[in-house]
């Protein structure tokens, strides 16, 4: 069976790197992922998959667009192709998607896509592949710059070969298609539906830089990533002319700079890694007046949850004495969180063993790679495990041009795509397939 899901992935090669280049081109923010969310739901049913959308997948969460941005990115689904039937179940910015496929009795496995871009301006020049080639993102400062449209078209791959081999299968697979993972914000919404709470299984994966002297295609699992918060705040001061009666005004401005400042003097901590970052400040109306509001978004992380708690505390008390020190107010609104991310042991083993059955695949030698930044899959592997499941991210190694979140990302669709599918469609049926069901049979036999 291994090897014919090899030769089932691979004869998907030139179906992926179209979905993926139909899902670079038209890129989508989170919460706005219409028409990537509409067309999956299409494909997957028309594979077979009993399909959930919209409200049936995630919960209304904090941030939603306001109408108006739901309304225009609505407005350019359609235009570009969008299912119209399932678009009328995402406009309202609950843009998940979950695929199941039902095969008697057996575990619970759930296999996790992110679908979202970045806001990000993409390459223009020659030299960037997607542009030379015709599939840049056709909408200015939204970009998929972290392989989240790989990981889309994997998602729809796997859901190709499991149909293939349904009648190996025993159990329930869910395909979880997953939107605003970049914003933090996603996971948790699909967490607190319920969609997580029976799964034994749990797998995500991720489009990651070959390192050099490197030529394997697929690691088992990694570690590292950092716990976050993200937070949104507000300062609302008093305008005032600034040359007439400046006294008569409290300066946000002043106090969103002292901030700035205090955050990123934010003692270290002996618990573990630290990180914050200011990534916007806009304030004020004009030169002559004083500022009377301030808006910031901030980052905080660190290496394990207890020290990313602490930086949190840290950030809301320099918030909060920094207004009171100029006179202003102050709102803070927490805008989407993950924890630290491991992957367990016992699950990484049983993937480099499905894997490395494969053909034209190679897995590394190492079960785990360390990685930076931040994944809300980690939510989910928390509540899977609070249930007494597994969950790994496996890493899905190739080619890369320029940074993640650079404006040049591209990575080499054509190798890696089909390997993705291969190695996850191999650990499905490592966990699911009839060998396994038969196994448990000898076994009980044997007990008896």
């Amino acid at each position: 069976m291994f090897r014919s899901i090899s030769e089932m992935s691979f004869a998907l090669r030139d179906k992926l790197v179209g979905f993926r280049r139909d899902f670079h081109r038209y890129a989508e923010l989170g919460q706005l992922e219409m028409r990537t969310s509409s067309l999956i739901a299409r494909r997957l049913s028309e594979l077979g998959y009993r399909v959930l959308v919209g409200d049936d997948v995630g919960m209304p969460g904090i941030a939603m667009p306001v109408p108006e941005v739901l309304d225009a990115a609505l407005q350019n689904a359609r235009v570009t192709g969008g299912d119209l039937e399932y678009l009328e179940q995402v406009r309202n910015g609950l843009t998940g998607v979950i695929g199941i496929l039902e095969c008697g009795d057996g575990s619970v496995t759930a296999l996790r896509f992110d679908i979202d871009a970045l806001g990000i301006n993409e390459d223009s020049s020659e030299q960037h592949r997607p542009t030379r080639e015709g599939f840049a993102s056709i909408y200015p400062g939204v970009m998929h710059a972290c392989g989240h449209d790989g990981h889309a078209a994997i998602g729809l791959g796997v859901a190709e070969v499991l149909i293939g081999i349904k009648d190996s299968l025993h159990g329930t697979v869910r395909l979880i298609f997953q939107p605003a993972e970049e914003s933090l914000r996603g996971a948790r919404a699909i967490v607190e539906k319920g969609h997580l709470d029976d799964v034994q299984f749990l797998l995500a994966g991720h489009i990651s830089k070959r390192l050099p002297g490197e030529s394997c295609d697929i690691i088992a699992g990694c570690g590292g990533s950092l716990a976050a918060v993200h937070i949104d705040v507000t300062f609302r001061g008093r305008a005032a002319h600034a040359a007439a009666a400046p006294e008569k005004g409290a300066n946000s401005l002043l106090a969103a700079a002292g901030t700035v400042q205090q955050l990123y003097g934010i003692s270290r901590s002996s618990v573990g890694d630290t990180r914050v970052n200011v990534g916007t400040l806009h304030a004020g109306t004009a030169r002559n007046v004083i500022a009377d509001h301030a808006c910031m978004e901030i980052e905080v992380r660190g290496k394990n949850d207890e020290v990313c708690s602490y930086m949190e505390t840290q950030a809301h008390r320099i918030i909060h004495c920094s207004a009171e020190m100029h006179g202003v107010s102050a709102e803070i609104k927490t805008m989407g969180s993950c924890d630290a991310l491991e992957s367990d042991p016992a699950l990484m083993e049983q993937v480099a063993a499905a894997c490395g059955k494969l053909q034209g695949v190679s897995v590394h030698p190492q079960l785990r790679r360390e990685v930076g930044g931040s994944e809300d899959f980690s939510c989910m592997m928390r509540r899977v495990r609070e249930h007494g499941g597994q969950a790994t991210m496996l890493r899905f190694l190739t080619d890369i041009t320029d940074v993640v979140h650079g404006s040049g990302f591209d990575f080499d669709d054509a190798d890696i795509l089909p390997k993705a599918v291969a190695a996850m469609s191999a650990v499905l049926y490592d966990i699911h397939g009839s060998h396994q069901r038969l196994g448990k049979c000898y076994r009980n036999i044997l007990i008896f």
